[in-house]
């Protein structure tokens, strides 16, 4: 039976508007969203603190032989900024940017673009679209905004906090030398009350 050309296809045609893209962390390539970037961003940053305080609470009591374990920071500072240029690649690909804007992660503050434009719809030159965000996903990228808010919190309680202390230790201290005057006070008095009192017996 002859088939008509003119029919309409019975194949499923497959939606490219649902393509997404494969997340890729350790590549140049792909594209990355605003979430994605701040969450890994974040993590990142998380690691690398915790791996730099475990290296100096373990060089710090060796002393001078810890100098030699301290220098396994530079590597770990190496690997983080690798990682904060494949993050960006991916983030301006993501808005179909070359990567060399990434080079904006070097200049204080610029580097907050990579947060704030979004992403173009559907597939652009760098390839599909990532995938939609994941419940760890949002929870790591909300880590980076309490760390700033504790950091924050801190640097104006822990000067308030010490100023509060130096305070308290003058309070204590002149509290110290005014019981120790009051008690020179009396010593005073009580020798003179008995010079007093020699006084009226020799009489």
């Amino acid at each position: 039976m002859a088939t008509n050309p003119y029919n309409a296809p019975r194949a499923r045609v497959a939606d490219a508007s649902n393509e997404v893209g494969e997340v890729k962390f350790w590549s140049f390539a792909g594209r990355l969203g605003r979430l994605r970037y701040l969450a890994y961003s974040a993590g990142a940053t998380l690691v690398l603190m915790l791996a730099i305080g475990g290296i100096a609470a373990l060089a710090i009591p060796m002393g001078e032989s810890g100098a030699i374990l301290g220098l396994l920071v530079i590597p770990l500072y190496i690997v983080m900024f690798v990682i904060s240029f494949m993050l960006a690649i991916q983030r301006s690909h993501d808005f179909n940017v070359s990567g060399w804007m990434s080079l904006l992660i070097l200049v204080p503050l610029a580097n907050l673009v990579f947060l704030f434009i979004p992403g173009t719809q559907g597939s652009n030159n760098y390839g599909a679209p990532p995938p939609p965000n994941t419940g760890g996903v949002i929870a790591m990228a909300l880590i980076m905004p309490i760390i700033a808010i504790i950091g924050i919190l801190a640097a104006i309680a822990i000067p308030a906090y010490n100023g509060y202390l130096q305070q308290a230790k003058q309070n204590q201290q002149q509290g110290q030398l005014n019981q120790e005057d009051f008690q020179k006070q009396m010593e005073q008095m009580q020798q003179q009350l008995q010079q007093e009192q020699q006084a009226q017996q020799q009489k």
